[in-house]
């Protein structure tokens, strides 16, 4: 459909969707900076309904899924097919981050948007995070968007731990500290400074870049 007032064809908007869906935008700052160049095999661990997964699967990635949601692996599942059909559906799978299906060091990129501050306490969070951890290559990439009380702390009853966010919902958050001392402990190094966008002091979501040492 043209915009007959610009000539342009279609909304850029539409165009932008199409061929990426409703990618978190932070991961789409990766992808632009060429993180995923050379890092074919791709998890998305808490896929939801595959909100990240449209130019991958359309790029011809080897793409790997789990949710814990059964409606959520079927929607990924119905993407799947209509985007790369030739892909394994063994490939998507229902299940829980701290219980991967996966061989160590089966995967090149390690996806994990929204999710990990999902985590019961600490020791479910560290659970998900070792088992991302394990199946990732030497040389892999972990992306993480999770709640974070970084800017936030004064307002929370603990810096590391499930809490109640200002916006009423509750979340398992970490601090800066903790997400670089847990870098340092799996043997891996931070490929972005750890950033932290502040919701009008309402929650705070941080995005985790890591690569695992060789």
């Amino acid at each position: 459909m043209q915009d007959q007032r610009s000539g342009i064809k279609d909304s850029p908007s539409r165009a932008l969707r199409e061929q990426f869906g409703d990618i978190d935008i932070y991961l789409f700052d990766q992808l632009l900076r060429g993180r995923f160049d050379g890092r074919t095999r791709v998890l998305d661990a808490g896929c939801g309904s595959g909100r990240n997964l449209p130019y991958l699967l359309a790029r011809g990635f080897d793409v790997f899924a789990i949710d814990e949601s059964p409606a959520a692996v079927d929607a990924v599942r119905s993407l799947t097919a209509k985007l790369a059909p030739a892909l394994p559906a063994d490939n998507i799978r229902q299940g829980a981050l701290d219980a991967l299906p996966w061989t160590d060091a089966s995967m090149d990129a390690v996806v994990c948007s929204a999710v990990l501050h999902f985590a019961r306490d600490r020791a479910h969070f560290d659970g998900m995070l070792d088992e991302m951890w394990r199946v990732l290559a030497p040389g892999g990439l972990l992306f993480a968007r999770l709640a974070s009380s970084i800017g936030i702390e004064q307002l929370l009853d603990r810096p590391v731990g499930r809490v109640r966010l200002p916006d009423g919902s509750d979340r398992f958050v970490v601090d800066e500290r903790y997400l670089v001392d847990r870098t340092r402990e799996l043997g891996g190094a931070l490929l972005d400074p750890i950033k932290t966008t502040n919701v009008q002091n309402q929650r705070c979501m941080t995005t985790w870049v890591t690569q695992k040492n060789r």
